[in-house]
């Protein structure tokens, strides 16, 4: 486990950013989810640094990093994790993004390929429409008023309990509400509550989610990239790992059964198995000009329309 592990900090553009840091070797960088932060990874953090020197930030407006009026879109926290590895000394990285952090990934891969080796997508966002509705309901007016009444102690306390009740029932509709019940808890600050909403109204509205790589994905030829998903997701469906599979048909896809939106937690030593195994088998990519020029002109070779129906329908409703 991680707990152990010592919450670093540093300043940068003015806010303080949170980060754990440890072993030694090629760089791994991981990022969390929405509502959450570094400690998401502690059922893998430790097993991972025997072989990578790890980095796991608390994105801006989570954990314990600065929740300041800021720039909240993945985008600008593509730039965040920029700064942050270049005031850590470390040059390139294979990321590794779980929900929002996966987005995140595809953003900072995309921004800096000089600087990606690989690309590891944890349930990500960013593959379709389809999310959970209560992520689509943070981007309604009334989130921030709402959740303050819904946040106050005694409130808080039942609502825990009672979903961490609900998640020991084995149901697959309840599989991941002992994390939602951590990410409610953050909420009850007023800075944290602030930040996710502008981070939700950044990638998604009433209708889903609204930033996505599907056009982009041809891009991976230059680029390993690994997508891992788990079948009882009810936050993102597992059917965008199929999409994940057609839209970048050189990437390798694990889907995990028993598992959810978290299934870096759920099955942490299958979860370390495949990351290795991936790292092992492919090579870093190397960043050369011309034929990242040649891909963008180029462009895909098949029409992102034409490769969208050839996927199923994802069950996850976006409206």
């Amino acid at each position: 486990m991680a707990e152990s592990l010592e919450v670093q900090h540093v300043t940068i553009h003015g806010h303080q950013r949170a980060y754990v840091m440890a072993g030694q070797g090629p760089a791994l960088l991981l990022l969390h989810g929405l509502g959450c932060d570094h400690t998401t990874w502690n059922p893998v953090i430790r097993s991972l640094a025997k072989k990578y020197t790890v980095i796991a930030p608390d994105l801006l407006g989570h954990g314990r990093s600065a929740k300041p009026r800021a720039d909240y879109s993945v985008g600008g926290y593509a730039n965040g994790m920029r700064d942050l590895l270049t005031v850590l000394n470390i040059d390139k990285v294979t990321v590794v993004g779980h929900s929002l952090g996966g987005g995140v990934a595809m953003q900072f891969a995309y921004q800096f390929p000089e600087r990606t080796e690989r690309m590891i997508l944890v349930a990500p966002g960013g593959l379709g429409p389809e999310v959970t509705p209560m992520i689509r309901a943070v981007s309604l007016p009334g989130f921030k008023m709402a959740m303050a009444a819904l946040t106050v102690p005694g409130v808080r306390h039942v609502g825990m309990a009672g979903m961490r009740a609900l998640s020991r029932t084995g149901m697959s509709l309840t599989h991941d509400l002992d994390e939602v019940a951590e990410i409610y808890d953050s909420f009850k600050d007023p800075g944290a509550r602030a930040a996710i909403s502008h981070v939700v109204r950044a990638v998604v509205d009433v209708r889903g989610q609204i930033v996505t790589m599907v056009d982009r994905a041809y891009l991976t030829r230059e680029m390993p990239m690994l997508v891992v998903w788990g079948t009882e997701d009810k936050v993102i469906p597992v059917e965008h790992a199929d999409r994940a599979a057609v839209i970048a048909p050189g990437a390798q896809v694990e889907v995990l059964g028993n598992a959810g939106h978290f299934p870096h937690k759920d099955h942490p030593e299958r979860f370390v198995k495949i990351v290795n195994d991936f790292i092992r088998s492919t090579r870093p990519a190397t960043y050369h000009r011309g034929r990242w020029r040649t891909l963008l002109r180029n462009g895909p070779s098949t029409p992102v329309s034409e490769q969208l129906q050839l996927v199923p329908a994802a069950s996850g409703p976006i409206a």
